[in-house]
């Protein structure tokens, strides 16, 4: 059996899934996600916080991996890194990007575009510090992604600044980063079997206001 047949099949969009009641949606699409967020966290969905970054480099390459959701508040949907790495470098040439949210359970995808910025210096350094020892290690060595020419070079760096952090676990570093994505448009996908799916997305308008649309499948 071909690779092709082998996927057609393999099973999605099973469910069953509830309804998606599009009409009764909220006018803030921030209160729908914590919504669809807190029902993932309650159900036990393994890792309900994980997204989908999407960015583009200088060139207009896109790239995208998977982070963990921060925060969500006024200025937006957070997430963190270093700026010394590829999404760091990514944002400051374009400071645009994508999270793409998905709890397969319930058949739900939330996607969001807009604008990312920085947040202040104070709200880096205490995610910075909350941060297990080993990922902070790691993240003051300032390599990411960088080709490792030996192991045990990389053991050496993670042991040195393991120590450094046992002088000083006020330690922090400054190219550690916490971006807010604010979205100027976020949809919001709820599977059916039927192949219906609900679509429902919020746009930015003038004024801060949101435009609610409702969408084909």
């Amino acid at each position: 059996m071909s690779l092709q047949d082998r996927l057609r099949q393999l099973k999605s969009l099973a469910g069953p899934f509830a309804p998606f009641d599009v009409a009764g949606a909220p006018d803030d699409p921030a209160a729908l996600f914590l919504t669809w967020l807190e029902e993932a966290i309650a159900a036990g969905i393994r890792e309900p916080h994980a997204m989908t970054l999407s960015t583009v480099d200088a060139e207009g390459r896109p790239d995208a991996r998977i982070l963990i959701l921060k925060s969500v508040d006024a200025q937006g949907w957070h997430f963190a890194s270093t700026k010394a790495g590829p999404k760091g470098r990514q944002i400051a040439a374009q400071p645009h990007a994508a999270l793409t949210f998905y709890w397969q359970p319930f058949g739900r995808q939330v996607r969001l575009r807009g604008p990312v910025r920085e947040l202040s210096r104070d709200v880096c350094d205490a995610d910075f510090r909350a941060r297990p020892l080993a990922a902070r290690a790691g993240a003051l060595a300032e390599r990411q992604s960088e080709v490792v020419p030996h192991e045990e070079d990389m053991a050496a760096a993670l042991a040195e600044h393991r120590q450094r952090l046992d002088s000083d676990p006020s330690l922090v570093s400054q190219a550690w980063t916490v971006y807010a994505l604010w979205p100027a448009e976020i949809e919001f996908w709820q599977a059916s079997t039927d192949r219906q799916h609900a679509r429902l997305r919020y746009r930015q308008a003038a004024g801060n206001d949101w435009v609610r649309e409702r969408l084909w499948p």
